[in-house]
């Protein structure tokens, strides 16, 4: 049986879930209590914040039950390789250093002022930035998000559909 390209790719990526892509998902006032039943925390009755509480390790771990936003987002990249635009090994590169830079923007979070890990990166970064001094690590958070910005912007949500991107 051949794999499907969301198989292959979004295990291996979780970016959208993770908090890099988006803030939050909007939900249906039924898709919020069943979360909320199932002990995610639902914001002002209808958001999913980002990162998402059921990803562990780049999985849905409730995948069978997610919101339809989730069911029916597919970022840029997924799109490309559907229509044959882009091969996996070179989507699964993009993937890679991607993940790569948001491993490094991590690392360079933990060098500054705390914030709250269940914020959006985008979020997390800003909110280290105004708490911290200028300094050479501020200086490369800075750029460090500028540049993942660039790619989500360009690589992932470019052109994405059926997801409101906040």
């Amino acid at each position: 049986m051949t794999q499907s390209f969301e198989s292959i790719l979004c295990t291996r990526c979780g970016l959208c879930c993770g908090g890099s892509l988006f803030a939050d998902v909007e939900l249906s006032g039924a898709e919020a209590a069943r979360l909320e039943f199932a002990g995610l925390e639902i914001e002002d009755d209808s958001l999913l914040l980002q990162p998402c509480a059921a990803l562990h390790r780049r999985k849905c771990s409730i995948y069978s039950v997610r919101p339809k936003c989730c069911r029916t987002f597919e970022c840029l990249l997924l799109q490309q390789a559907k229509r044959g635009e882009i091969s996996i090994a070179a989507a699964t590169q993009k993937i890679d250093a991607t993940l790569a830079l948001v491993k490094h923007i991590h690392a360079l979070l933990a060098t500054m002022p705390q914030t709250d890990p269940r914020l959006p990166l985008k979020e997390r970064c800003l909110e280290a930035l105004e708490f911290a001094p200028p300094t050479n690590t501020s200086t490369e958070l800075e750029s460090a998000m500028t540049s993942l910005d660039q790619i989500i912007n360009h690589d992932f949500l470019q052109n994405a559909n059926n997801r409101d991107v906040r």
